[in-house]
């Protein structure tokens, strides 16, 4: 798990399917929920997170990039912690865990993000990551008046930008930043990232122009994928895997899911029901199928209640719902596609957390993909 300028292995970890927590940063997580016990995303819940996920052997926190809420009900994700701040707090808290912070590469200027990460990954000794995106959210960009470039552009500026903060976390003495966007004048970064190393990149982009990003520039690309759809997500794990190896690098291939787990395969459909079907925040969803171009006027009603359905259920990700042997049989699935790790969220991390640790966990040592506790 590693490329020739990136030495840190594993995430520090040597289990064969890495596990981390994703989008607890955010007020309701990835659950789109009106449920009373939603998640909080509170700095309180997401330290004890931590350190049980820490605890438990689990390798990172993962945070959604967010700046503004999108309403409904509840204002889904409104209450969000800034993620390298979220970050620092949570290495210092914590002895093993490795956790991103997910920067918008348009609204934050490199050499602020470069310092505030070196300082995040001194801090973590070497426990911070980069989740880097490109920013979809209109709302957001509106909001700092920033103006999105087009999708193309993104990325060769994205490149510029990224190309810029290794640069401050590797290079010595006093330099120059001269590229189409970027344009920077004696710069001067100290200190260096922890240990002569920098931290693990990865991405999210979707589009070839994305992936090919991601297969140029970083440690690991998040792909989306289902249960039913294996055999692609194989391919995709093997056709970038390889177009990386091509230039010399190793990429390793992610993805997310959203669990239920309980005793009966009965209480967990119940509750997945209960939790994303009958108090769905509809208002929170349209907002954000109408951001990305669906709304009712272009689908049949069966196709759009499909579409907010899939909304509702943890903003995307493979469900995992049912009892312990089936969530570890499904993880399993995804492992042999070629998934070298997955980022989980939950409807209330802490509540759910243990059980899925005191039952899952052991179940995947003894597929062989995670080692005994």
């Amino acid at each position: 798990m590693t490329s020739p300028e990136n030495r840190r292995v594993g995430l520090g970890s040597t289990h064969r399917l890495k596990i981390g927590l994703f989008g607890a940063n955010c007020s309701s997580g990835r659950a789109v929920t009106k449920l009373p016990e939603r998640w909080t995303g509170s700095w309180a819940e997401c330290k004890r997170l931590a350190q049980m996920a820490d605890a438990a052997g689990i390798e990172f926190m993962l945070p959604i990039g967010r700046w503004k809420g999108y309403g409904g009900e509840t204002d889904y994700q409104g209450a969000t912690l800034e993620t390298i701040t979220w970050a620092t707090g949570l290495v210092a808290s914590t002895q093993n865990l490795v956790a991103f912070g997910t920067v918008h590469a348009p609204l934050i200027h490199p050499i602020v993000a470069a310092k505030a990460m070196v300082t995040a990954d001194q801090i973590g000794e070497g426990r911070f990551g980069l989740n880097l995106v490109c920013g979809w959210n209109e709302d957001e960009f509106t909001m700092f008046g920033v103006q999105q470039r087009d999708h193309e552009a993104r990325y060769d500026y994205a490149k510029e930008w990224l190309d810029a903060v290794k640069a401050m976390w590797s290079r010595d003495g006093q330099f120059d930043i001269a590229g189409n966007y970027i344009k920077l004048k004696d710069v001067r970064a100290k200190p260096k990232p922890y240990g002569g190393t920098r931290p693990y990149v990865m991405n999210a982009g979707a589009s070839p122009t994305g992936q090919a990003f991601a297969i140029a520039n970083c440690d690991g690309l998040f792909v989306s994928t289902s249960l039913q759809a294996l055999d692609t997500a194989e391919q995709t794990v093997r056709r970038v895997r390889a177009a990386a190896q091509q230039q010399g690098r190793e990429l390793d291939v992610f993805t997310a899911g959203v669990v239920t787990c309980r005793p009966t395969r009965k209480e967990a459909e119940e509750y997945d029901h209960y939790a994303t079907v009958e108090n769905a925040d509809l208002g929170a969803i349209d907002h954000i199928l109408a951001m990305r171009g669906v709304t009712p006027d272009k689908y049949s009603a069966e196709e759009f209640a499909t579409l907010r359905r899939k909304q509702a259920y943890g903003m995307g990700g493979v469900r995992l719902v049912g009892t312990p042997d089936e969530i570890a049989r499904d993880i399993a699935a995804l492992s042999q596609a070629g998934i070298a790790g997955i980022a989980l969220s939950f409807v209330h991390y802490i509540e759910e957390l243990p059980y899925f640790c005191a039952e899952v966990l052991p179940r995947l040592a003894r597929l062989g993909l995670r080692n005994p506790a």
